[in-house]
């Protein structure tokens, strides 16, 4: 399983963010040099007096200018491309959990994590870690450059900084919480619009646009309301920061200010500061905040970066796995032509659920149309889906054309698998791309004979030129069944064909012309349909029935 490991270990101290949090101590010398130089033109040296320290200061600022913008730029490259790793680990921990596992996330949700709320991790390691180091070390050179002066400044600087981090801290424990809260509302809406849309011609069809536009309305202020508490945690952890920096700064500036006057003759080491000493002072007081400003201004940031990473870390969670591995280094051994089917002692049962199979046999024969039959819950789309490797059994084996189904040999005997589920999923594209998927070598002509072999040639809806809505917007039913027929049809490499329920919802008239079809097409192929229809399963060349006690169960399997 991946994790944020590697981006987690971005937030020690790398190059980019020690250079730019560095940066900001060439003030130091800038602020020594602009005491001096002030300290001069009071004394009436002249303007000809600070040629040398404005030089000094101007080629400081340029230096530091040039720190901060490499280091912004080399650490931006750096988490971009770590980011991007990251997303492709979480979308291949996905794709390997089975599409039936109950817990996987609904499309919408990866989706918005994945692709929005993974944006949330940049803004937290390009600013905030170099905000972070910045606070840790400046403030301790100016506290250390302040009481070599004066303790007393350096004394209300020490007691005046831990506030703020505490405060901090209080209000970023509740930050990181709202974010959180956020961003599971912010998955949720998307989820849900993601299904909306898909069933928009359902939710039409049965007069439920309105109430879903209400739904929607609710969930989106539900949203705004998540958002308005992070931005208010927000504003509250930047006047805490404010209110105490004042504080601290004043004070300095006041000690300073009747020290020079010769009022408060003590915190100066037994001697009174010149005016370039107390400058020198003043000038470091708001600098030594100024980390703590920057860390407040990108604090929301941080919040919402663990939770996007929390997030991230969720979905990369294990799950039902789905059998293989993409780089198995076993090649199966597949003969090609129609495969046989041979399962033994077959045992699986959902988690948490009664089992499905205890000690189950099948054998069907290279070439044989036989039909899946039972009430519901007997575990006839279970079955189909063990047999296509979408699950694994809990014991058992599974060979298909002599070759076990196992974890070195899945994904290559996926490939000679043709599956058609219960829903097949039509795209928003063209009937090319819907039928081809993006297959390597599939041209237009294969699209137009599958089409022709499906019974779509004279469809004037279902050209390979046509785009069709989100869902198969534009074809009926049975247009659509056809449809997913051709898919099957395009894949010259299938040999075994696994169909789920493709007459369940269509009339008599286009279930009788879908099953002519799916029968015209599997010839010489090895074709397992699951069915509730007496019509298709009397067409084929044998029955199992699935449900029954286990010794009639074996009966039938022999």
């Amino acid at each position: 399983m991946p994790s944020t490991s590697s981006l987690r270990r971005l937030a020690a101290p790398g190059v980019g963010s020690l250079v730019q949090g560095g940066a900001a101590l060439f003030w130091l010398p800038q602020a020594a040099l602009l005491a001096s130089a002030v300290e001069r033109l009071g004394a009436g040296e002249g303007i000809h007096a600070v040629g040398w320290s404005a030089l000094g200061i101007a080629a400081l600022g340029a230096l530091r200018a040039v720190c901060e913008a490499w280091g912004a730029r080399g650490l931006f490259i750096e988490v971009r491309g770590q980011l991007s790793v990251l997303r492709a680990q979480v979308a291949v921990a996905l794709a390997a959990r089975s599409p039936l596992d109950l817990a996987r996330p609904a499309s919408g949700q990866a989706a918005s994590v994945i692709a929005e709320q993974a944006e949330a991790v940049l803004p937290y390691l390009v600013r905030y870690q170099p905000a972070r180091w910045r606070a840790m070390l400046v403030p301790i050179f100016i506290l250390v450059a302040v009481a070599c002066f004066s303790w007393i400044a350096a004394l209300i600087l020490l007691v005046a900084a831990p506030l703020i981090p505490m405060f901090m801290a209080i209000v970023g424990w509740r930050a990181q919480a709202a974010s959180q809260q956020q961003m599971v509302e912010m998955g949720a809406m998307n989820a849900f619009l993601l299904d909306r849309l898909r069933g928009l011609a359902t939710l039409r069809a049965l007069g439920a646009v309105d109430l879903t536009a209400h739904r929607l309305g609710d969930v989106a202020q539900s949203l705004r309301r998540r958002t308005m508490a992070v931005l208010r945690i927000a504003f509250l952890s930047s006047a805490v920061l404010e209110l105490f920096a004042a504080l601290g700064v004043a004070m300095v500036a006041v000690y300073i200010g009747f020290h020079l006057l010769g009022t408060l003759e003590f915190g100066s080491w037994g001697r009174r500061l010149t005016l370039g000493e107390g400058l020198f002072v003043l000038l470091l007081a708001p600098a030594f905040f100024e980390p703590l400003r920057e860390l407040s201004a990108v604090w929301h940031d941080r919040a919402a970066g663990e939770a996007a990473l929390d997030a991230l870390d969720a979905l990369a969670e294990a799950g039902v796995p789905m059998p293989g591995r993409p780089n198995a280094q076993t090649p199966a051994v597949v003969r090609r032509g129609a495969p046989s089917v041979r399962i033994h002692k077959l045992h699986f049962a959902h988690r948490g659920e009664t089992t499905l199979f205890d000690g189950f046999d099948l054998h069907v024969a290279p070439g044989e149309h036989i039909a899946l039959t039972g009430p519901s819950g007997a575990g006839k789309t279970a079955l189909l889906s063990l047999i296509a490797g979408l699950m694994s059994a809990d014991s058992g084996d599974i060979a298909i054309g002599g070759v076990s189904l196992n974890d070195e040999t899945a994904s290559v005997l996926r490939r000679r698998i043709g599956w058609m589920g219960q829903r097949p999923h039509v795209f928003a594209a063209p009937v090319h791309d819907n039928v081809a998927m993006g297959r390597i070598g599939v041209g237009r002509d294969d699209v137009a004979q599958a089409m022709r072999d499906a019974g779509l040639g004279d469809v004037a809806q279902a050209r390979p030129a046509t785009t069709l809505g989100e869902g198969g917007g534009g074809l009926s039913g049975g247009e659509l069944v056809r449809l997913a027929l051709a898919r099957l049809a395009v894949q010259p490499e299938a040999d075994l064909w696994l169909v789920d329920e493709p007459t369940a919802h269509l009339d008599t008239d286009t279930a009788e012309r879908v099953v002519d079809a799916l029968l015209r097409l599997a010839q010489g192929k090895t074709l397992i349909a699951v069915t509730h229809d007496p019509i298709l399963a009397a067409r084929m060349q044998r029955v199992v029935r699935l449900g029954d006690a286990p010794a009639v169960m074996a009966q039938a399997a022999a």
